[in-house]
């Protein structure tokens, strides 16, 4: 099978509306960040994958189980389907710090999708709004990484910057123009 490009995207805070300091424990607290349906669309219809690599510490610690989790992914699977944005793949680290391998900035959740799916990772791009995130798409070595400014601290700023959703539309927008043959 030849190998295709990817979109990855973290969850809190760039797919959903972050919870703040908490976790999204609960399927009535998971709203869809407005905007990125469409985004998400157009990935696909560009013959990205779409990737959702997430970090959940909350079943973890014990404030939600799995069930919990694999609830709220089924709600946004099922909110993204109506607009064929629905990601082609779910990973999902709930380890705590010192526990496993896969927890971010480590790109084990990128190599695992990768090696599921036939994934071109230089070719691939990421959307992160945590400095963990962009430094797992650097030790992955994807080719593009956004960095959605919001409540987390801005130490690494990715290759493109952006402030809102529609700004993270357009920066996936010209990195993939910039990327078609001339």
């Amino acid at each position: 099978m030849k190998a295709r490009p990817a979109i990855f995207f973290d969850r809190d805070g760039v797919v959903n509306v972050s919870p703040g300091a908490g976790y999204v424990l609960r399927v009535a607290d998971f709203k869809l960040m407005p905007g990125i349906a469409e985004v998400l669309a157009w990935s696909r219809a560009q013959g990205f994958y779409t990737v959702l690599v997430t970090s959940q510490q909350g079943v973890g610690k014990g404030l939600m189980s799995q069930q919990d989790l694999d609830a709220i992914h089924a709600l946004l699977q099922a909110s993204l389907a109506p607009h064929q944005a629905a990601f082609d793949r779910i990973y999902s680290c709930t380890d705590l710090a010192g526990q496993g391998t896969r927890r971010k900035p480590s790109p084990e959740m990128i190599f695992e999708a990768a090696a599921d799916l036939s994934i071109d990772l230089a070719a691939s791009a990421l959307v992160g709004d945590h400095d963990r995130d962009i430094q797992m798409a650097r030790n992955a070595g994807l080719g593009f990484a956004v960095r959605l400014a919001g409540e987390n601290p801005l130490g690494e700023p990715g290759d493109a910057l952006a402030n809102s959703i529609p700004e993270v539309f357009s920066a996936l927008q010209r990195w993939h123009r910039a990327q078609l043959p001339r």
